[in-house]
Formats: C-alpha cells, sequence, structure tokens
C-alpha cells in the first residue's frame, strides 16, 4: 500500500513538473515572441524612415530690438511699444543635387504653434517673414500666424518672396520673425545726454533683463513632394540672445546652429 502512494505521488510530482515546464517554455516563447516583434518592428521603422528625404541642418537666428511711438523733448525720452524681434532662417535640404519628382517640394506647412516656454513680460507672436526683410525691425500685422501657415511653392526661377514661396528645390529658407511686443510701455527716460540707439541696447536702457523674456517655441512642419509622398518633424527651439561673442545688449545678435532634424515619412 505505502509503494503505490509513493508511486502515485512520484507520478503526481512528475506531472506538476510537467505542467511548470510547460508553463515556463510557454512564457519564454512568449518572450521571445515579443522581443522578436519589437526588433521587426524597430527595423521596420528604420527602414521606413531610410526613406526620409528631407531633413533641416541650420537654422540663424537674428534678434534685435526696437519700440514704436518715440517721442522726445529737451529733457526727456518716451517709448511706446518696446518689442524684441529675433528672425528666423530654417533650411530645409532634399540631400541631392538633382531635382527628382522624390526630392522636390509640392506643399509646405507649419502647424502646431506653441510657446512651450512664455517670455514673463511682453505679447509674444509669430509671423511669416520675407527673406527681403531679413533682420530689419519692422511688423507687418498681416504676416500674423494665428494657427498655421502654408506655402506655395514654385520652380520658376523668380519668385515674389514677400510671399510664403519656397522654391520646390529647397533653395530658399523658411523665413519667420519671433516678436514680443509691449515690453515696455509709455516708458520714459530722462537721461537725454546720452543718444538712444533703437536696436537691442535699448533692452539694457530700460532695465530689461534678457531672462525675463526668454521664449522655447515648437511646431510641426509638414511636407508633400512631388511624388504624393508625405512627410513629418517637430521643430523646437529657444529664442538666442547671445551667442559665444556678444549678446542683443550689444545692439544685435547672430547665431547660426547646426541641427539634424530628420523629416519622417508617414504617408
Amino acid at each position: 500500500m505505502k509503494e503505490k502512494i509513493k508511486k502515485i505521488i512520484y507520478i503526481a510530482i512528475i506531472i506538476i513538473l510537467i505542467i511548470i515546464l510547460i508553463f515556463l517554455f510557454k512564457k519564454f516563447y512568449n518572450n521571445i515572441l515579443q522581443k522578436k516583434q519589437f526588433e521587426n518592428s524597430i527595423i521596420s521603422f528604420a527602414e521606413k524612415n531610410k526613406e526620409t528625404i528631407f531633413s533641416i541642418d541650420k537654422i540663424i537666428f537674428f534678434s534685435s530690438c526696437n519700440a514704436k511711438n518715440k517721442n522726445s523733448s529737451p529733457t526727456n525720452f518716451t517709448i511706446e511699444n518696446l518689442y524684441a524681434y529675433t528672425d528666423i532662417a530654417i533650411f530645409i535640404n532634399n540631400n541631392s543635387e538633382e531635382n527628382t519628382l522624390e526630392n522636390t517640394l509640392k506643399k509646405v506647412k507649419i502647424s502646431n504653434i506653441k510657446f512651450t516656454k512664455k517670455p514673463e513680460i511682453g505679447k509674444p507672436n509669430l509671423y511669416f517673414k520675407s527673406i527681403n526683410d531679413f533682420a530689419k525691425s519692422q511688423i507687418d500685422e498681416d504676416n500674423l500666424i494665428t494657427e498655421e501657415i502654408e506655402f506655395e511653392t514654385t520652380s520658376e526661377e523668380q519668385a515674389d518672396l514677400t510671399k510664403p514661396i519656397l522654391y520646390n528645390n529647397c533653395a530658399n529658407p523658411i523665413t519667420l520673425s519671433y516678436i514680443n511686443q509691449n515690453i515696455k510701455t509709455d516708458y520714459t527716460m530722462t537721461d537725454t545726454q546720452n543718444p538712444i540707439t533703437y536696436n537691442g541696447k535699448l533692452l539694457k536702457r530700460c532695465d530689461i533683463i534678457t531672462s525675463s523674456i526668454e521664449t522655447a517655441i515648437s511646431f510641426d512642419i509638414e511636407l508633400e513632394n512631388n511624388k504624393n509622398q508625405k512627410f513629418r518633424t517637430v521643430v523646437y527651439f529657444d529664442i538666442p540672445y547671445k551667442n559665444n561673442e556678444q549678446s542683443i545688449y550689444d545692439g544685435s545678435v547672430q547665431v547660426n546652429k547646426e541641427t539634424k532634424i530628420d523629416f519622417y515619412r508617414y504617408e
């Protein structure tokens, strides 16, 4: 009888061990399968992104300052709407010397514009800026971007670049202007001995600390080429008010930023 019980217990242990081994093997197999699926998805994503043609390799920033409605008298200077502006040139690279349906632009759109860090003072907005007016201080309210902006594309040798137009071979950059208005309003300076220069030096003269106007911006850029393939990327940057040698307090400052922002194909 004891031998029979021992045999039953032995068989039960064997069965339990087999069940445990089957469970472990199934779990191990599922882990291998999930890992393989993950690897395949990574490879698939990488292969898909090999199709990426366009990239952003450089962004140029030019920052300065100006003011509207400048009044002066023998005893004081008064300014209204002290504003800082940063003109932005975004260079799209089609990574080819030949113009094909694949690497030429058909449609370009900027959307989902966000101030991911807003300045402590002033009223920030983003505008389209003609490349002919790059680094000039004028504000054209007709060029205010409220939600998104679409650029026309052209293959003509000459185009009206006062409007949002891009050469389809990526010959000209996307040009925008970030403007922070009303940093100071109705501000009077009684120091009339020193002449006023209407550039970035005015910020220092009006006791504006650059940290109070620091800003970060992000937006989506969507491209469509002439094969009707669609690409997208997210651009994010801080508005720079200094480089290695100078700052906006010196009058103006230019920053050339080397980037490697790839567009990924989504359709």
